[in-house]
């Protein structure tokens, strides 16, 4: 394997950038060893000014040579990107895959190429915070797995896994799990406006704690329970706003919330669109 390895990104989107950026912070390439591909030529050229990397809008001519070839398209598109490159992605490359659902089988049998990384990164990606779970097909090589780890790991933590399914476990905790941190900050902001703050002073107070009550735990490394009770007094404000949250079901809604999430995810990957309610007029 190359010392700086080319490395073709289909798909030019925000995960595609970060995965460019990522790249390039990390020294995992060069930026003229980068080759972005995408059907709006002003995209690529941004992304060409920016970074330095090569433009294309022709998928196989951007795999052409590659090392590693990063499938960032949107699910919805993947089918198309895959009959445009069957057969087309020189043999001994790694293809390394971030499409949620996407199975490994499905890209291998869309690509007729059998050397397939399958990952779940999470939004913080795309500012080096992010956390990975991935899993490879068994013709992917020793070489292979430790460039798909430093690919990965330019993005933020990765965890190697030795099961496809878990990246479906992964999707619902940590592929969604931004949404639900930001939906539980968005709640906590709106209850400091009610009380009386200002929406600036809200964000500051929430954010801050939030901020410093991670840092904490990462530090002290105890048990949530262990810490939650350090700063739950009997009969104080923290036991009975805890009471409150656990009697409106507030475990069980975000235990089922991601059940949710895994139960869509499993649909996914074999292919059932969404299912939009019928509205009915009350």
């Amino acid at each position: 394997m190359n010392v700086h390895p080319k490395i073709a990104v289909i798909g030019s989107g925000v995960m595609g950038e970060a995965i460019i950026a990522g790249l390039i912070r990390n020294g995992v390439t060069l930026p003229a060893n980068i080759r972005v591909s995408d059907n709006r030529q002003e995209r690529v050229d941004e992304l060409h000014a920016s970074f330095g990397v090569s433009p294309f809008i022709d998928n196989s001519s951007a795999v052409s040579g590659a090392d590693v070839v990063v499938l960032s398209v949107k699910p919805q598109r993947l089918d198309l990107v895959m009959f445009g490159l069957k057969d087309k992605i020189p043999n001994e490359a790694l293809v390394l895959s971030i499409i949620a659902g996407a199975t490994i089988e499905k890209i291998s049998s869309g690509l007729g190429h059998h050397c397939v990384v399958r990952s779940m990164p999470n939004t913080p990606a795309q500012i080096g915070e992010g956390i990975t779970v991935w899993v490879a097909s068994p013709l992917v090589s020793p070489e292979q797995l430790e460039l798909s780890r430093r690919i990965l790991t330019a993005l933020g933590q990765e965890v190697h896994a030795e099961e496809e399914n878990f990246l479906d476990m992964a999707t619902a905790l940590s592929g969604t799990g931004p949404a639900y941190v930001f939906l539980f900050m968005e709640a906590l902001i709106d209850a400091g406006v009610h009380l009386g703050f200002s929406r600036r002073i809200a964000e500051q107070l929430v954010t801050q704690t939030l901020r410093g009550s991670l840092d904490y735990y990462e530090k002290r490394m105890a048990h949530p329970a262990s810490l939650r009770n350090e700063v739950t007094s009997p009969g104080g404000t923290s036991a009975e706003a805890l009471y409150y949250l656990e009697k409106a079901g507030f475990r069980t809604a975000i235990s089922r919330a991601i059940w949710a999430a895994y139960e869509r995810s499993k649909e996914l990957g074999q292919g059932k669109e969404a299912q939009v309610p019928d509205k009915k007029s009350d």
